[in-house]
């Protein structure tokens, strides 16, 4: 049941073919957004990871207080912030350099 879009002006053409424009565009943001997040989340993931294992086994608070889940809790909480912080500055970037690339036609 879907419904097929049939331009029947050449201004109705010219704006279905700018709409899959900015669509493809900004599906390429997103994805710089996502895999540049992602690389930042694994490398905050090892940066945390190892001083948050060696402290926990080397301090004495750390030895009492801190049991596995609060150790991976601290580690994933770095991660994800990493990555969503990291991919939203991909995206909004991404979108700024490309909205100077090409005037709009509003």
């Amino acid at each position: 049941m879907s419904k097929k879009v049939v331009a029947e002006s050449p201004l109705q053409r010219n704006s279905l073919a700018s709409l899959d424009q900015k669509l493809a565009m900004a599906k390429r943001c997103s994805h710089e957004g996502v895999v540049a997040g992602a690389k930042a989340a694994a490398l905050a993931t090892i940066a945390t990871a190892i001083p948050t294992m060696a402290s926990a086994r080397m301090l004495p608070w750390a030895r009492a207080n801190l049991n596995h889940t609060a150790q991976a809790l601290i580690i994933s909480t770095v991660a994800g912030a990493a990555y969503f912080i990291v991919a939203d500055k991909t995206v909004l970037a991404t979108a700024r350099k490309n909205s100077f690339k090409s005037p709009s036609s509003n």
